[in-house]
């Protein structure tokens, strides 16, 4: 499952934590990272061939290879869907690299909805 997401006015990672009262797991002082878009993929090396930077993951995955891609790609942020959290070394990895790791219970189809309705 692919979907892109693109935007046409500036937004920061902490406007969608309010917006959506996302759960900051870690890397709060990515908070200021500027959203350019979205990105929803499960598979890894899809992410990694597909998402561009300053775009927000959203994902299901919850293991350190996730902020791996976020950080080689230069993502704004990763949101996980569903109530999942991510692992310690997911964490640990988020706050060395100062991406955000967020959290929703929502479905991914739910906020990819929202996040696209609130970038467009």
């Amino acid at each position: 499952m692919q979907t892109v997401i693109k935007k046409e006015v500036e937004m920061l990672v902490s406007d969608l934590v309010e917006k959506f009262g996302l759960k900051v797991f870690s890397g709060e002082e990515g908070l200021e990272n500027e959203v350019n878009g979205g990105y929803v993929s499960d598979l890894l090396s899809d992410v990694m061939g597909n998402a561009a930077e300053g775009e927000v993951w959203i994902t299901l995955q919850t293991h350190q290879n996730v902020m791996a891609i976020a950080s080689l790609k230069d993502l704004a942020a990763v949101i996980l869907v569903k109530g999942t959290e991510p692992e310690d070394d997911t964490l640990e990895r988020s706050n060395e690299e100062g991406i955000p790791v967020l959290g929703t219970n929502l479905s991914t189809f739910e906020i990819a909805g929202k996040l696209y309705s609130f970038i467009s």
